[in-house]
């Protein structure tokens, strides 16, 4: 690694922001196409569709722009760090592969600057490279340790031992692990694993992360609720997700590595006792909100819950019969949920509370519904980006802070904070 950065070099990278501004995602691309051209085992570390849609190098472009804004402020990347840090841990990203990664971004600084990326520059961001790689090895470091210290390192068989349908395009997958060695390792609800399988129209592996969608229970499985995706574009499928439902059948094999993600409530935290929570969702975005929801309810955690739903219809809608009856169950648990179109069986007060309509945070209950009046209340969003980005400034503007609005996006990359 490069040696200690300098206070001149952190203003040269500084100074470099807006260049990288307008060239960043050329960087990127270029850095991507180099360095999975020479290195093609590094496939299986990345998803095609985030390569083809051109989602993972505008991510990594944004995550360079934000590094040489606050390269002398790092405690503002704090969370950039975390959510990227679990990431890598899921996909075992080693040490290792930093130098290599470095070697290949700098070049690419080069190939696209040309004469611009002065020896200055290119030694500049040499040095600060090292810092950042510093930085994630260190806590992926922690978060490997942990992991092993759950006696699981890499990736692990698993078998599908149940497929059920959760609705038209929904279906969850029980996994339990093929060497049969349990208790699985817990997780905190709302967290995710990756799942990786051949994918033989490509010749080499993919992976995905998944939310785990139910609370923690005795260990024996874990539970993963996929949707069935159209395809992005032609040469664009929903990879991973589509073969799931396609080719894998009850006792088919898939390989997991151990849970992470930075995206979750404990149900144990005791400072959180009567601090209440809402969770809104979208589609598929309700997986990770219905571990979080069986979490508070298993734990009998003493804290008034919201759950809101967003759906395109009422057959689309996962999860909907066990919403209901938790709610009948647990007087601390109330749900509304917004149907885009209605049905003629559809009848409101059992199938929806909001019809002929997306989600409208205007139309519930101030206080009941949102909990606006507790300066405490905790907001945990997942579904569409746009879905998220609009739900969290609706809050922002009823006077939510914005520190306590949690967000978790299914794509590569990082939520806008705009």
């Amino acid at each position: 690694m490069a040696a200690p950065i300098t206070p001149e070099q952190i203003a040269i990278v500084k100074a470099t922001a807006p260049v990288l501004k307008e060239h960043g995602v050329a960087i990127t691309t270029t850095f991507y196409s180099n360095l999975i051209g020479d290195v093609p085992a590094l496939h299986n570390f990345f998803s095609t569709t985030s390569q083809t849609t051109g989602r993972q190098p505008r991510a990594l472009a944004g995550a360079v722009l934000a590094y040489a804004t606050y390269i002398d402020d790092l405690p503002k990347l704090t969370h950039a760090v975390e959510r990227i840090a679990h990431k890598h841990v899921s996909l075992q990203v080693t040490p290792g592969q930093y130098d290599l990664v470095g070697q290949y971004l700098i070049q690419a600084i080069g190939q696209v600057l040309g004469d611009a990326a002065t020896p200055e520059i290119v030694e500049a961001w040499t040095a600060a490279y090292g810092v950042l790689a510093k930085v994630f090895i260190n806590r992926e470091g922690e978060m490997y340790k942990a992991n092993a210290a759950d006696g699981w390192v890499g990736w692990r068989k698993f078998r599908i031992t149940q497929k059920v349908p959760e609705s038209s395009t929904i279906t969850s997958f029980y996994l339990a692990p093929s060497d049969g060695a349990t208790p699985l390792p817990k997780y905190l609800p709302g967290q995710y694993v990756s799942l990786q399988v051949p994918v033989p129209e490509l010749g080499y592996l993919q992976s995905r992360q998944y939310s785990l969608s139910e609370g923690p229970r005795k260990g024996e499985y874990y539970r993963i609720s996929v949707k069935r995706e159209e395809a992005l574009k032609p040469s664009a499928p929903a990879l991973v997700s589509n073969m799931l439902h396609d080719r894998y059948a009850v006792g088919d094999e898939v390989e997991l590595s151990h849970p992470q993600g930075e995206f979750f409530v404990d149900p144990q935290d005791q400072s959180k006792e009567g601090v209440p929570v809402v969770l809104i969702s979208a589609g598929v975005g309700a997986t990770p909100l219905k571990a979080i929801l069986d979490s508070l309810v298993l734990s009998k955690a003493k804290r008034p819950v919201s759950w809101i739903h967003s759906s395109r219809s009422s057959a689309a809608q996962p999860f909907a019969d066990d919403i209901r009856r938790i709610c009948r169950e647990n007087e601390n648990v109330s749900a509304n949920v917004f149907l885009r179109t209605l049905g003629p069986e559809d009848r409101a007060g059992v199938h929806y509370e909001f019809g002929d309509m997306r989600l409208d945070l205007a139309k519930l209950d101030k206080d009941s519904g949102l909990f606006l009046g507790d300066s405490r209340s905790e907001y945990y969003i997942c579904g569409p980006e746009a879905f998220m980005t609009d739900v969290r400034r609706t809050l922002v503007e009823q006077g939510v802070d914005k520190s306590r609005t949690f967000l978790e996006l299914f794509a590569t990359g990082d939520v806008s904070d705009e």
